[in-house]
């Protein structure tokens, strides 16, 4: 990221802020409010083994670009604007890069992702379910009961989102993961074994908190321990995770047609991630950032070595130790997101996640199956799993282009490309002469309009809120933002079949059109392109001190 107001950089040329000796390094770095790291050094690709990287900015929201300059300030330049004077060049001396990691952190990054796998997975798993378990349960005609199934989930992801992040902060990241998968394997338990509604709804509800406390901690935890070169490729891994989660779901349904039990083995299934995320958890390092908050410095040093190798310990302690002393503003009660300093950045993130699900995505990840059997399609329980493959292959081009087209833009056309595509489904159920091709054009609307949001309306809320959110509301904004995206995916899931039944898919495809529009007003006016800028630059434009 590019840090507008720390010097000039020119040619090839980086300037660090040298490590030299513990008695001397360390002394200087403390009596420079500001530090900055920019390195030319060797980067791996994120699927590498190995990174060579620069000091260590473990800032939650920090954004790395692989294979390009490093931009890194400390907590405190939040406050005190950085100046860089001609003694800190010496005159033709070489620039020391800093020690290579001698670690890896993407087996523990890994680990999360299980987080994020049951995520999609118990949001798609009931698509394929929900008219065999219906059946099962004798609830085929009463859609308000099927409604509940579905949204019962979301309602308990709204209550773990809002706890999520507190347990973290009280119980650290590793220990909260592993209490989240208690949750996550009583529910798969009683959503596979019941044999009345009640209990179904009552484990898709454990099942919902667990997911809920995952979508708090599982991008939390990636963002404290990699490292700030690949933070930003590292933090879509989340996004592509939970389309593989859908996916997974999608596929484990294809046997439903020859067994109509087998969406008791779908739920089940579940358990194993959910089993294998604890194991996991028990034996990853805590986050090294938390640790030191909580002032463990030997427990710090220990996951150091795990994650970086040894020979990083003395500089990321440095960094965490200066990072952790914070900003000279304390941090933000809830009231203080809706004073005038702030109410227009917690409104913009807030209006993103209510715009990504007002526009139907999980509408039609819930629903897909019933959309294409009503349309004709022999296949589906196939054409659902298309559908999630389409998320998985967008989510992935989007990786690539976070970086080059910006945040914004890519937004922009997300939200058009699923204008468009709800057009087209709604014309294809309501318009005579396209009647006759209904089932294809629905498979293909459907496929263009997930693909349409996993390029900008899936990945990116989630990206750009660390980064338009300033440092000292970021944890309580974020959960409003996550509690806006949970209270209204709820009620999709709880009405849509009711609307549905009383107006038609055409005209409900019809309004997600409108809004998707309208989105696509909204973000032209409000939202601001954060590529290429540093975190202070768009702390001070949104976030003025007053």
């Amino acid at each position: 990221m590019q840090a507008t107001h720390l010097g000039i950089i020119k040619g090839n040329v980086s300037l660090h802020v040298q490590y030299h000796t513990v008695d001397r390094g360390l002394s200087q770095l403390r009596n420079r409010p500001n530090s900055v790291c920019m390195s030319h050094s060797e980067r791996s690709s994120c699927f590498g083994l190995r990174f060579g990287s620069g000091p260590m900015g473990l800032e939650l929201g920090g954004v790395g670009t692989a294979g390009g300059s490093v931009f890194r300030s400390s907590a405190k330049s939040r406050s005190v604007k950085a100046q860089v004077s001609d003694e800190d060049l010496e005159d033709n001396a070489p620039l020391k890069s800093p020690s290579k990691s001698s670690g890896s952190v993407l087996p523990y990054v890994g680990v999360a992702s299980l987080g994020a796998i049951l995520f999609g997975y118990h949001l798609g798993v009931v698509n394929g379910a929900l008219e065999y378990l219906a059946k099962d349960l004798g609830i085929v005609e009463n859609t308000v009961l099927q409604g509940w199934v579905v949204s019962t989930l979301l309602a308990g992801a709204t209550v773990g989102s809002f706890t999520g992040g507190s347990l973290a902060d009280h119980f650290g990241r590793t220990k909260t993961f592993i209490l989240d998968a208690i949750p996550l394997t009583i529910g798969s338990i009683l959503c596979a074994t019941a044999t009345n509604v009640e209990t179904l709804i009552l484990g898709r509800l454990l099942c919902g908190i667990g997911i809920g406390i995952s979508s708090a901690i599982v991008p939390l935890y990636i963002s404290e321990i990699s490292p700030t070169e690949i933070r930003g490729t590292l933090g879509s891994i989340n996004q592509l995770f939970i389309c593989i989660g859908i996916l997974a779901a999608l596929v484990a349904g294809l046997p439903l047609a020859g067994n109509p039990l087998w969406w008791r083995t779908m739920f089940g299934l579940s358990v194993i991630p959910s089993v294998l995320l604890a194991l996991g958890m028990a034996f990853s390092p805590e986050s090294p950032r938390w640790l030191v908050q909580q002032r463990k410095i030997s427990q710090a040093e220990v996951a150091i070595k795990k994650l970086y190798g040894k020979n990083k310990v003395t500089e990321v302690i440095a960094d965490l130790t200066e990072s952790s002393q914070g900003s000279e503003e304390q941090d933000a009660g809830w009231f203080d997101l809706f004073s005038h300093r702030y109410f227009k950045v917690v409104s913009v993130g807030a209006m993103l996640f209510l715009f990504q699900q007002l526009a139907g995505i999980n509408a039609v990840v819930y629903y897909s199956t019933s959309v294409f059997r009503n349309a004709g399609v022999a296949s589906d329980v196939a054409a659902s799993a298309l559908v999630g493959a389409a998320n998985v292959f967008g989510t992935v081009i989007a990786s690539s282009l976070m970086d080059k087209k910006g945040r914004k833009s890519l937004l922009i056309t997300s939200f058009t490309g699923m204008a468009a595509s709800m057009l087209l489904l709604s014309l294809s159920f309501s318009w005579k002469a396209l009647a006759p091709y209904s089932g294809p054009l629905s498979v293909i609307g459907t496929v263009l309009y997930v693909l349409s949001f996993s390029l900008g309306a899936g990945p990116v809320p989630a990206l750009l809120l660390p980064e338009i959110f300033a440092s000292r509301i970021r944890a309580k904004a974020v959960a409003l933002s996550l509690g806006m995206h949970w209270i209204s995916n709820f009620f999709i899931g709880l009405c849509f079949l009711s609307v549905m039944t009383k107006f038609g898919i055409s005209k409900v495809y019809l309004g997600f059109a409108t809004i998707c529009l309208l989105a696509v007003v909204y973000i032209s006016s409000n939202v601001v392109e954060t590529k290429g800028r540093s975190l202070e630059d768009i702390e001070r434009e949104l976030s003025p001190a007053i």
